[in-house]
């Protein structure tokens, strides 16, 4: 049987839910279900995205187990004070809601991932430093001209987003923040200037030069499809598969599409990164898209996102397992393509697993750039950009150590190498280049 938004509501209504640790409820609700409190003892996430809230009641704090709450696509101009009555409460998602008001006492301090993209916030409330086990800031799409300086106290940080706001500058301290590892920051009046001056100029291709099949994945700025790219011009004319993304043109978790197609673009062409062979021009609903080159079917993802209870890391099978040769293939072609990256003055901000894309010998492919950011080589806060990223590196080297059987000793050189690129003092890490030079003396293969 379907279970559909009504019945859910009729199975609430009836008391059939009791003992529910999970409830989604998209009803076009207007107010919130008192019904919902009987479920007390036992409910943990909460969904109630997708309705027509604009509040929730005091009584909303009787929520005692409540662990994750969402009210994504609601009418909310207010975060609920209430949130911050709720005791087990870590992760809050109102993204693209109306809201322009965060209270200090909205916050609860168990929370570890705060997600507000896409309203109209003007400023965050001082009280933001007071959460010790905040881990993922989602702030991208609002009105935000300054961060709250306090935000410097929340030491357990590793993501934030922060583009497509009012920002003038990037905080210095930001970046010595000692688990910082992915960031966002494009769309800002700051950003206007960076990433010009050294454009990579790409071929125009018209959309009627391409024909579509089947979706080979979407993310939450654009749809990637297998096509046909007919150079009836070229000589000898031809037709070539390719992968055609489109984008959405809205505002993602990460940022704006538009930053995302600029930054691909001015990444130009390298081994481990998957650079655009053209833009697409006259489409008929005056869409953005890129062709890129159609990765052959032996590769796949390297890892899966992160869940909602490993907040940033991302997940792999329980029986993933990487020989060393691989490990170092792999670490070697993702520092490569995030060096190149760097030499252009550009933040890959979302350096995953979940991004990468290996065959089974250990050939690698970074991809989406969909939290890429520009900046300048020159600026004072360029090496520290850098480290950042070096971090998230040793993340996922950290990941591949840990599925690694070989024995500890040979894994010497490389968790020194990991461990160097996690320490807290940012600007103490190496910088890409030296990661490199260290792959290759521990013995990365050729290739």
């Amino acid at each position: 049987m379907v279970t559909t938004a009504a019945t859910t509501l009729d199975q609430l209504r009836s008391h059939q839910l009791i003992g529910t640790q999970r409830l989604d409820l998209a009803a076009g609700l207007t107010t919130f279900p008192e019904e919902i409190l009987d479920l007390a003892d036992s409910l943990e996430i909460l969904d109630l995205s997708n309705n027509a809230l604009t509040t929730l009641p005091d009584s909303f704090a009787q929520l005692h187990n409540l662990r994750i709450a969402f009210f994504n696509n609601n009418a909310f101009e207010t975060l609920p004070e209430v949130l911050g009555q709720c005791p087990r409460l870590s992760m809050i998602g109102f993204k693209a809601n109306q809201i322009a008001t965060v209270p200090g006492a909205s916050l609860p301090p168990t929370t570890r991932w705060l997600i507000l993209t896409d309203n109209q916030i003007t400023t965050l409330p001082d009280a933001i430093g007071a959460l010790p086990a905040l881990q993922k800031l989602m702030l991208a799409g609002n009105q935000l001209r300054t961060l709250p300086d306090s935000l410097a106290a929340c030491q357990q940080l590793e993501l934030i987003r922060i583009a497509a706001n009012q920002l003038d500058d990037l905080p210095p301290w930001l970046l010595t923040l000692p688990r910082l590892s992915w960031l966002a920051y494009a769309g800002n009046p700051f950003c206007t200037a960076l990433g010009k001056a050294d454009s990579v100029s790409l071929p125009q291709i018209p959309w009627a030069d391409l024909t579509l099949a089947e979706v080979l994945g979407q993310g939450a700025s654009g749809i990637i499809s297998r096509g046909v790219w007919r150079q009836s011009q070229a000589i000898p004319a031809g037709e070539t598969a390719v992968a055609i993304k489109l984008f959405k043109g809205a505002i993602t978790s990460d940022g704006l599409p538009a930053d995302e197609m600029r930054a691909c673009i001015a990444a130009g062409a390298h081994p481990n990164l998957i650079g655009p062979l053209g833009q697409v021009v006259d489409h008929p609903e005056q869409k953005n898209g890129l062709v890129l080159p159609l990765i052959p079917p032996t590769y796949r993802v390297l890892g899966g996102p992160p869940s909602l209870d490993s907040c940033t890391r991302d997940t792999y099978p329980p029986d993933t397992v990487f020989d060393l040769e691989v490990v170092l293939r792999i670490a070697t072609g993702v520092a490569a393509a995030a060096a190149r990256l760097h030499q252009r003055g550009i933040l890959h901000g979302d350096l995953y697993a979940h991004n990468t894309l290996v065959n089974g010998a250990g050939d690698t492919c970074l991809s989406d750039f969909g939290a890429a950011s520009f900046y300048d080589p020159a600026d004072t806060l360029a090496p520290g950009l850098e480290r950042l990223e070096i971090r998230a590196w040793g993340c996922l080297l950290e990941d591949l150590l840990d599925r690694c059987p070989a024995p500890p000793e040979a894994l010497a050189q490389l968790r020194q190498l990991q461990q160097a690129c996690m320490q807290p003092d940012s600007l103490a890490r190496p910088s890409f280049a030296e990661v490199l030079a260290r792959l290759g003396a521990i013995g990365a293969p050729r290739g």
